[in-house]
């Protein structure tokens, strides 16, 4: 099934499930208000929404409506826990070698994770409001997902058992504010602003065979001003799967139902064409064909977002149909 959040004027809006191909929608009201109280039951809440799913798809929900993705919120508007990765270890290399650097051993074998803010996230359609463009605004195609409990010492097979619903997501990111924090030794903090996540959430079942071992199949795009920059594939180049990344925060903690835990920019190894190293996928994150430019000339040309730049993040399924819906924003300065 698919589940996403309208805006109400409250902080958690109202929980909506949307038909497959996206082009309705109808209140969860008689069941839950809020997707943290199906995550919360899910057991006894989530066969009662299939239930309205199976008669939305089917033209029988008698107070259905068209779907708004400029309606929606966050499908969850804010979260016990925001965890995000770095499991495409193409990426972490490209960024090492643009700086000359090496990548520690142990990155390929234990996962780089981060704890971001979760108690504000914003709606796929919403501006990205930044205070300045000078802080280099960078967006970053991701996969995300929701757990349900899982417990401390949960291995990444255990942990698989407790994803519940699969996102897409953009995770903002203040390229030239993140040095001097890494500097400090305690990572990213206003370097990471809210993240936006798809009009919907999805339940495995809706991946087919495009989820596999905890990575999903499909390629993800973005497009920033009209113009496609990245078709990067999501799963064959995914070195942590998400089973792989909840155990790692379960081994020391219980993660709790509500937590959203990301994959990093989705990121594909380059190939060689006529003893030059390409990179026919494209990009998920301006930081990194500022990496790969560094690689071939020396130097970035690209720059970072300006005030008035769109961007739009969607995955799409076999047969070509939108999946989550598009992230579709704005970059935007305060009071805009």
């Amino acid at each position: 099934m698919k589940l996403a959040t309208y805006k109400d004027g409250s902080r958690d809006g109202q929980l909506v499930v949307v038909s497959r191909d996206l082009g309705s929608a109808h209140y969860a009201t008689g069941i839950a208000t809020r997707l943290q109280q199906v995550l919360d039951d899910w057991n006894f809440l989530s066969p009662q929404l299939q239930d309205l799913y199976d008669q939305l798809n089917a033209g029988r929900a008698r107070h259905a409506f068209p779907f708004d993705p400029a309606q929606c919120m966050a499908p969850l508007p804010r979260a016990y826990q925001w965890a995000d990765g770095s499991a495409y270890i193409n990426h972490v290399e490209l960024v090492r070698k643009a700086r000359n650097s090496e990548v520690p051993e142990s990155f390929y074998t234990d996962p780089l994770m981060y704890q971001g803010g979760s108690d504000d996230f914003i709606g796929p359609c919403d501006n990205v409001v930044v205070p300045s463009e000078a802080m280099g605004i960078d967006f970053e195609a991701e996969i995300a997902v929701v757990t349900g409990d899982v417990k401390m010492g949960a291995t990444p097979e255990q942990a698989l058992d407790g994803i519940r619903l699969v996102m897409i997501a953009n995770d903002v990111s203040l390229r030239n504010l993140i040095p001097a924090e890494l500097a400090k030794g305690f990572g990213f903090f206003q370097s990471k602003p809210a993240t936006a996540f798809s009009p919907v959430a999805v339940t495995l079942d809706e991946l087919g065979s495009a989820w596999q071992g905890g990575r999903l199949h499909l390629t993800i795009e973005s497009t920033w001003n009209g113009r496609k920059v990245g078709q990067c594939e999501a799963g064959p180049e995914m070195t942590f799967h998400f089973g792989q990344l909840i155990a790692h925060i379960a081994k020391t903690r219980n993660v709790r139902a509500g937590s959203i835990v990301g994959s990093g920019t989705v990121s594909n190894q380059g190939v060689e064409q006529g003893g030059r190293m390409v990179w026919p996928k494209g990009y998920s994150c301006i930081a990194e064909q500022r990496c790969i430019e560094t690689i071939q000339n020396g130097k970035p040309s690209t720059e970072f977002m300006k005030f008035g730049d769109t961007i739009r993040i969607e995955m799409k399924n076999a047969a070509g149909q939108s999946l989550f819906g598009a992230i579709d924003q704005t970059i935007a300065e305060p009071g805009a």
